[in-house]
């Protein structure tokens, strides 16, 4: 896993890297370019307004272009009873999500399985949000010297094989996707047992295939159906490090079932998936879908 992460911090760096220089070149051209033209007094005083202005738009365009998508991290802890449960929602609570807000890494969402007969409530998520690989990459060195983190976690990180606090602990890592590049903590209100947390992960067949999927989100207008529904999306994302790949998750959220049953039903019946959803190049282009019906814990950012 960490070859893995390593690999893909590399791979990212430098293609940040060569955006911003691309970038660069293209600022330092049209500056030298008018500069130039300033000296030689090559154009009239009525023509350097509209050049200033058209250098104003160019440079905003690329920047927009190339703004930054954010990292996603979820990690799921797997537990077997209350006393796991208790000693995993302390840590999170009084040591981990204080650490994570000193480092300045916000919001931070931590969720569990809405009650249900015919499930196990034996998960808790937590949604942690990257500017960079790197500042992912430097977490865990960061919390094995917060002083208060360690003694405010005692309990958790010094615990013994016999009193461990979970079972296992699984991490996708993810990468948003280019028409939501930054989370959306949700703003839905109510009794958070109430509310419904929805994360969805799709697997695709091929890469491929699954790139169509990721294309129907973007540019076929998925994600705008989401939005003008009002879905409450918090995230959507590519998974670049998991075990179901290639996958892509995201999150719409709901102030209770009734509320999130009537916006499916709106979406299913709108004009633009009647549109999208017959195109021939998004047929199958999902081969497993899995669906979490989850609530926010009462010290979750959102």
């Amino acid at each position: 896993m960490a070859g893995s992460i390593n690999g893909f911090l590399r791979k990212f760096d430098i293609e940040k890297l060569l955006l911003q220089k691309y970038i660069i070149g293209i600022v330092f051209f049209m500056i030298n370019f008018l500069i130039l033209k300033q000296t030689h007094n090559f154009m009239k005083n009525t023509f350097r307004l509209p050049l200033l202005t058209l250098l104003i738009m160019v440079i905003s365009s690329i920047s927009g272009y190339a703004q930054e998508k954010e990292y996603y991290e979820l990690k799921t802890y797997t537990i077997k009873n209350d006393d796991q449960e208790k000693m995993v929602d302390n840590y999170l609570e009084h040591a981990y999500l204080p650490a994570l807000k000193r480092m300045g890494i916000k919001p931070v969402g931590v969720f569990k399985v809405r009650p249900d007969k015919f499930k196990v409530s034996d998960k808790i998520y937590v949604l942690i949000p990257f500017q960079s690989l790197a500042e992912f990459d430097k977490l865990e060195s960061m919390l094995a010297v917060d002083k208060t983190h360690l003694s405010s976690g005692a309990e958790y990180i010094n615990a013994t094989h016999d009193k461990k606090p979970y079972e296992r602990i699984s991490s996708v890592l993810m990468k948003a996707f280019h028409d939501m590049p930054k989370m959306k903590p949700s703003k839905v209100e109510g009794k958070r047992t109430d509310r419904v947390y929805e994360l969805r992960s799709y697997e695709g067949p091929t890469e491929a295939m699954y790139n169509r999927k990721v294309n129907m989100f973007n540019e076929g207008g998925e994600v705008e159906l989401f939005e003008s529904l009002g879905f409450n999306a918090v995230f959507y994302a590519d998974v670049i490090s998991g075990d179901k790949m290639p996958n892509l998750m995201y999150m719409t959220t709901f102030t209770n079932m009734e509320k999130r049953d009537a916006l499916w039903k709106d979406f299913g019946s709108s004009d633009k998936w009647k549109e999208i959803s017959v195109i021939d190049k998004y047929q199958n282009t999902v081969s497993h879908a899995d669906i979490y019906l989850l609530y926010p814990t009462e010290y979750s950012d959102y």
